[in-house]
């Protein structure tokens, strides 16, 4: 018998997961992809000896990473190796002048928040307990399933579910329950931005974010991020599996109300299922051009949700290595974070912003020249459509880059680093927007709010069409490498039901 085409938009982290399982479990995959590699987002930038992931570079949750490859068959080893990191990173405040390693093993992390303050351990531990218990409750009955029609969230169990999450207040309100010293608390909340969304505005249900990292731990795959979305391409191709690079999908065909293919350079290719990993928003005002298709997500409806923050990256190649920047991960917090985090999202120019920088090339000799350093600096910045400012502008440019470089400036041992810069690229949010059709640039999607989370946000099974499915970070459950894995595996069961009927 025949086996049923799939066509999947987008070789991005969610669609190479639906791929995955779809191709093994019989089906005929083929992937669409405008770029030349694999990953979405989760690309490589390589210059001058230098290889910097562009976008993830945490590893959080690996049993979530290894999964797809044992889904396939393989030994995840083989693709992914990843060793473990401890300290996890260093936390820089007062423009360098003190810092806190921060560990997962609890024994190690509890005598460092004792000498912070010993009441605040204590606080720690009550905060460790009651967000493990909501966690339990969301990884079991939200996180991991679909809400396709009103009633698989509207019963008396999943609503009861539902308030044991305890959602209304933000991640710094139900932070300060606990805790009161403020190092600790912006330790405890800014990871809050690894899914797009402020600590001070998010749902406190993301607090999950630090306890998953205190708990399982941070990793690193050893050639850096992208060797995921490489071992991917190949657990796929070797399933049998086909890759279209360079292949920017124009539209997705639909004909009485059923996705029948795709328009790619002109040219129809037919399909019995469609699955898409475009951006959610971009899709459906760009992709699915068929009115009553889109049901609710109407143009209107697209430019009035909420989008997530967005990322200014710099990618530096350093003549030198820096002994005093200790860690693959350091945090270097605004004087005022709560300054910080108004103006990211108000869309005013930042004054004093915390930055993230990633060295790799501290365990990694692949990634750097020997005696060289690749620093990899992310600065968070507001969305295009809120920004008060324009990235087309030189000015705008040459001023986040001063911002950054004299935030890592601050830095023990590195206040020469403009100077020590030997090969330089960088990521706008315009950058984001255009390569990889990220809706208002906003680089995590669909922000998380209440109304935009669960049974609310874009859904795996299109609503107004059949044959056509949804995935990646705007969709349910939304975003992050490990979450973005579970839409994968989401979208590709909705198809799997839906064919079986």
């Amino acid at each position: 018998m025949e086996k049923k085409k799939v066509i999947v938009v987008g070789a991005g982290v969610a669609g190479l997961s639906s791929a995955i399982r779809l191709q093994k479990d019989g089906y005929a995959v083929e992937i669409y992809e405008k770029e030349s590699l694999p990953g979405g987002k989760m690309h490589v930038i390589e210059k001058n000896g230098f290889k910097f992931d562009l976008g993830p570079t945490i590893v959080m949750m690996p049993d979530l990473y290894r999964e797809i490859f044992e889904y396939a068959g393989n030994d995840p080893d083989d693709y992914i190796p990843m060793k473990r990191l401890d300290p996890m990173y260093r936390s820089y405040f007062h423009k360098g002048t003190e810092s806190i390693d921060i560990s997962s093993d609890l024994v190690k992390l509890m005598k460092t928040l004792e000498e912070i303050s010993p009441e605040d351990a204590v606080g720690f531990l009550k905060y460790l307990s009651s967000i493990y218990e909501r966690y339990s409750v969301a990884r079991d009955n939200f996180l991991q399933r679909p809400f396709r029609n009103k009633r698989d969230f509207y019963n008396p169990s999943m609503i009861r579910k539902a308030l044991q999450l305890k959602t209304f207040d933000s991640a710094t309100d139900s932070i300060s329950k606990f805790v009161k010293d403020e190092k600790i608390r912006q330790m405890l909340t800014f990871q809050t931005l690894y899914i797009g969304v402020s600590p001070n505005n998010g749902p406190s249900l993301y607090t999950i974010i630090p306890m998953i990292e205190l708990l399982y731990g941070i990793w690193y795959i050893e050639g850096g991020m992208h060797k995921m979305a490489e071992g991917m391409e190949r657990a796929f191709l070797e399933l049998g599996g086909k890759i279209h690079y360079d292949a920017p999908v124009d539209e997705i065909s639909i004909e009485n109300g059923r996705a029948t293919g795709v328009w790619v350079n002109e040219k129809a290719e037919h399909a019995d299922y469609v699955v898409c990993n475009a951006d959610f928003p971009y899709a459906m005002k760009n992709l699915v051009k068929d009115v009553s298709a889109k049901g609710k997500y109407t143009d209107e409806k697209i430019d009035k949700m909420k989008y997530s923050c967005s990322c200014f990256i710099l990618y530096l190649g350093m003549d030198r290595k820096y002994d005093d920047l200790e860690h693959v991960h350091t945090f270097v917090f605004s004087e005022s974070l709560d300054q910080n985090m108004e103006q990211v999202f108000s869309g005013e120019f930042i004054e004093d912003p915390s930055i993230y920088i990633v060295a790799a090339s501290k365990i990694d000799p692949t990634v750097a020249p020997e005696g060289k350093e690749g620093l990899y600096v992310l600065m968070p910045v507001s969305d295009l459509e809120t920004a008060d400012y324009d990235w087309n502008d030189p000015e705008t440019v040459a001023y986040y880059r001063t911002k950054a470089l004299k935030a890592v400036s601050d830095l023990p041992g590195m206040s020469n680093i403009e100077n020590e810069i030997i090969s330089e690229s960088m990521i706008t949010p315009l950058d984001f927007q255009e390569r990889f059709n990220a809706y208002n640039g906003a680089c995590f999607g669909l922000q998380p709010t209440l109304l935009q989370s669960n049974h609310f946000r874009p859904q795996a099974k299109a609503e107004a069409c059949e044959n056509l499915y949804f995935t990646g970070s705007s969709t349910h459950p939304g975003a992050g490498v490990p979450i973005v894995l579970l839409s994968g595996k989401i979208a590709a069961d909705e198809l799997m039901l839906d064919d079986n009927k």
